[in-house]
């Protein structure tokens, strides 16, 4: 199979407004920090555009901590439409169905309003404002401080199915 075959097979799960199209997983041996981590392609749900992209760490161990398990981006032409939202949405149930995991942790930036809003909208609960210590990468950045949310996804909740 050429590599074009193999990029068109990749899985693809469906939301409602936008799709994910896994792009590739990196083990824990070629990880950042050692931490496996599966990337997406964010696709908007109507005619495949792609619009961002959003990654899911299997660990949020260590320093991973002030990362948390997602990490989204979507391109500023399609910022506004609530993708970021909608794209967590759908990760959340891979991260269930296909992972095992029943938490997850997601943080931003306290002067991201936009997403401190949609992790607002995707309703998790406010763990805390942590202090990134010195050292770590996002403080080198000049991310200093770090909303952490978590959200605990009941397999029986509707709302994260």
């Amino acid at each position: 199979m050429g590599f074009w075959e193999l990029f068109k097979s990749r899985k693809v799960y469906e939301g409602d407004i936008v799709d994910l199209k896994e792009r590739y997983r990196v083990d824990e041996k070629s990880a950042y920090d050692g931490v496996p981590t599966v990337y997406y392609d964010v696709l908007r749900h109507a005619d495949g555009e792609k619009v961002g992209t959003i990654d899911l760490r299997l660990t949020v161990e260590g320093k991973m901590y002030y990362y948390g398990h997602i990490g989204y981006n979507i391109q500023k032409a399609y910022r506004g439409n609530g993708y970021a939202y909608h794209a967590c949405r759908v990760l959340f149930k891979i991260a269930r169905e296909e992972f095992g995991m029943d938490e997850l942790i997601i943080t931003c930036s306290p002067e991201n309003i936009a997403s401190y809003k949609t992790l607002k909208k995707l309703d998790g609960e406010l763990l805390e404002l942590v202090r990134v210590p010195p050292g770590h990468p996002l403080y080198t950045i000049g991310e200093k401080t770090k909303f952490i949310f978590r959200y605990r996804i009941d397999l029986k909740n509707d709302d994260h199915k």
